[in-house]
């Protein structure tokens, strides 16, 4: 999953708002008491720096399910659906490779 976010990080920048996530990501032990202090004092500044610390964090946290809460939180947003159906895209590619990978060569 972190590799889908990083094949999609403009796309991701571009249309989530930070603010929106980090309360998720909080509740959900993601992110700590100070992570979510530092990123929410990016909340004057530019929203697409926001999300930019935000996503630099979560690549950089060594929290196994990161990416995929990440997911969650983008997928319970209904205007974000386009980019929901973007990352299941990608996802579904790399399992039909990994599938093809896998098959025995030969008979």
């Amino acid at each position: 999953m972190k590799l889908k976010f990083k094949k999609l990080h403009a796309a991701v920048v571009g249309s989530v708002n930070a603010a929106d996530i980090i309360d998720f990501l909080f509740q959900e032990g993601v992110i700590s008491d100070d992570d979510m202090r530092t990123i929410g004092l990016l909340t004057s500044e530019d929203p697409r720096r926001q999300c930019r610390s935000l996503l630099g964090l979560l690549h950089a946290s060594q929290h196994p399910q990161a990416f995929v809460e990440l997911y969650k939180a983008i997928k319970a947003d209904p205007h974000l659906q386009c980019l929901v159906d973007r990352i299941d895209e990608l996802a579904a590619i790399s399992l039909a490779r990994e599938m093809y990978v896998s098959e025995p060569k030969g008979s």
